[in-house]
């Protein structure tokens, strides 16, 4: 997948997970769109598990099965920043 793709994707998940995902994240346009590319590495990964039985780094495509895919993902990497950064008061 071009870069071009990864930077659209990036943003269409990162933008809906941020949506979804209660509380307030921070952050500007540059990190949703990271976090949108890490959600569909997440989201592929998983993806690729469940149907093929193997572990392997893949990404999700440009589609709306791979926006759905990664948006997951990027829900998945949320909760895991938030509670692994976690303070405790």
């Amino acid at each position: 997948m071009n870069i071009l793709a990864w930077i659209v994707l990036g943003l269409i998940a990162g933008a809906i997970a941020k949506m979804i995902y209660p509380g307030h994240q921070g952050g500007n346009i540059l990190g949703t769109i990271l976090l949108g590319i890490i959600g569909a590495l997440i989201g592929g990964s998983i993806y690729t598990l469940l149907t093929t039985g193997t572990l392997a780094l893949t990404s999700a495509g440009l589609s709306i099965g791979g926006i759905i895919v990664s948006i997951i993902g990027a829900i998945i990497g949320l909760w895991l920043y938030y509670t692994f950064t976690r303070r405790a008061y």
